[in-house]
């Protein structure tokens, strides 16, 4: 079983990608699972890193919006090439409820969270881009989840983050909540130290093992 995705595998991948060429970005995929390739490390190491790679080369202007758009629009289309190997498996009694905030219309990262968790035998509730906050606390009252996750991809969106903080808060005043995103590129680090019981991830990697990890002390 291969345990990773070499760089020239990875860079013939990220120039189709930004070519747009969804037929060779599939390909690729489709064998690297076919070798065996965890879809943990496939998300890690192709899907996420990729997309935060496209996300700099538009932030320096070397690519313009639509094409930024366009790797987004195929990175989405090739994620569900997994499905059926996520949930094929018997899931744990464990939930997650995952959601974008307000005004935050990027929800590929969020959607990547909860199918980690998918991947991990929980079950992921994912809400979408610009989630209103009542919306929310609706669903984690109803659901009563073992965890929140909250996606943040712009900045100026992490005041918002605080405030679905202290509303999810409101609801179940101990959950743990786990936030992240390409926002805290640019600052935010210190909102932990804010709120108890927020943790801060970084990558899909450190998701992967703070689910498994709750599992072994749960």
């Amino acid at each position: 079983m291969d345990t990773g995705i070499t760089e020239t595998l990875y860079a013939d991948y990220l120039a189709a990608l930004i070519r747009g060429d969804r037929l060779v970005c599939a390909d690729i995929v489709k064998r690297l699972l076919d070798d065996g390739l965890d879809v943990g490390v496939l998300y890690a190491q192709l899907f996420q890193r990729s997309m935060y790679e496209v996300g700099e080369k538009w932030e320096s202007g070397e690519i313009a919006i639509a094409t930024e758009h366009l790797a987004t629009s195929v990175t989405e289309s090739l994620m569900p090439l997994v499905y059926p190997l996520v949930f094929s498996r018997e899931h744990l009694p464990h939930t997650a409820v995952v959601s974008c905030v307000s005004d935050e219309y990027h929800q590929m990262g969020g959607r990547m969270v909860a199918d980690i968790f998918e991947m991990n035998r929980w079950n992921g509730y994912f809400l979408g881009a610009n989630t209103a906050l009542p919306e929310l606390q609706t669903l984690v009252d109803e659901k009563s989840p073992d965890v929140v996750a909250l996606s943040v991809s712009i900045y100026s969106n992490l005041p918002n983050l605080e405030k679905a903080i202290t509303g999810v808060r409101e609801v179940r005043p101990t959950i743990p909540i786990l936030i992240g995103g390409q926002a805290f590129l640019w600052g935010g680090r210190d909102i932990p130290s804010r709120h108890e019981g927020i943790q801060l991830l970084t990558s899909l990697s450190e998701l992967q093992r703070w689910t498994r990890e709750f599992v072994s002390e749960t």
